[in-house]
C-alpha cells in the first residue's frame, strides 16, 4: 500500500464524495477546478479554510511538527516548500505561507492555513474565505518518488471503501485505500491511480468525472 498521508483532518473533510451508508451511490459531480502548475506566478482561486486544535505538535505530512502560529499551509499538490501569497477577495488582506502539509481534502476548499495566517487575513471568525492563491517561491528540488492521484470518495464504512476501491482497481488499474482520523470519527479514502505528473492525474481526474465520479488530484510524497 502506498505510504500513508499524515493528514490534519479538518472540519468534515468528508473528500469529493463521502458515502457513509451501504449503497455507495454516485453524487452529482460539481466542478472542480484543475490543480495548480508549480510554477511562479501561478495563480488559484476557490475557498480556504484553516486549522488550530487539535493540531497544533501533531506532525504535518513533510513530518514536521505543526505550529498553527507559523505561516504554513495545507495545499493538495504544491510541492512542500512552495511559498504561496494568500489574497481574501473579500477584504484585499494578503498573507504568504509556506506549504508544509496536504490537504484540505473537502470539494470546495483549495488550501488550509494556519491560525497565524488565518488570522492576518481576517477570516479566524468566519472560518473560510475566498482567496486568490499565487505561487511567489519554488522549493530547491522536490524529492524523487511522488506521484499523483484522484481522490473519488471518503466513507466511515471501510466495507463500502473497499467495494470502491475493487471496482476503480478494475477500471484503471490502480487503487488504493488511505485513512485518517477526523472529529468525525475514521475515514477511509479511495484513491485512484498512480501518475507521474500532475497533467496526467488532471486528464485521469477528467475521465472519472464522466463516469460520474467527482474528485480532486492530490499529490502522494515519498517517505521522509
Amino acid at each position: 500500500m502506498w505510504n500513508s498521508l499524515t493528514v490534519a483532518a479538518r472540519w468534515l473533510l468528508v473528500g469529493a464524495v463521502v458515502m457513509t451508508g451501504c449503497g455507495g451511490k454516485k453524487r452529482a459531480t460539481p466542478a472542480v477546478a484543475p490543480a495548480p502548475q508549480a510554477v511562479l506566478g501561478a495563480t488559484e482561486d476557490g475557498m480556504a479554510s484553516w486549522y488550530g486544535n487539535p493540531y497544533h505538535g501533531r506532525r504535518t505530512s513533510n513530518k514536521e511538527t505543526y505550529d498553527m502560529e507559523k505561516m504554513t499551509a495545507a495545499h493538495r499538490t504544491l510541492p512542500f516548500g512552495t511559498r504561496v501569497e494568500v489574497q481574501n477577495l473579500d477584504n484585499g488582506r494578503e498573507a504568504e505561507v509556506r506549504i508544509n502539509d496536504r490537504g484540505p481534502f473537502a470539494e470546495g476548499r483549495i488550501i488550509d492555513l494556519s491560525r497565524a495566517a488565518a488570522r492576518k487575513i481576517q477570516m479566524l471568525g468566519p472560518g473560510t474565505a475566498r482567496v486568490r492563491v499565487k505561487v511567489v517561491g519554488l522549493p530547491r528540488q522536490e524529492p524523487p518518488g511522488g506521484f499523483y492521484t484522484v481522490q473519488v470518495g471518503a466513507f466511515r464504512d471501510q466495507a463500502n471503501a473497499e467495494r470502491l476501491r475493487e471496482t476503480m482497481a478494475r477500471e484503471y488499474g490502480a487503487a488504493e485505500l488511505q485513512e485518517y482520523d477526523s472529529p468525525q470519527g475514521m475515514f477511509h479514502r479511495v484513491m485512484v491511480g498512480k501518475q507521474e505528473d500532475l497533467a496526467g492525474a488532471e486528464e485521469l481526474r477528467k475521465k472519472l468525472r464522466g463516469k460520474g465520479y467527482a474528485g480532486f488530484v492530490v499529490r502522494v510524497d515519498p517517505a521522509l
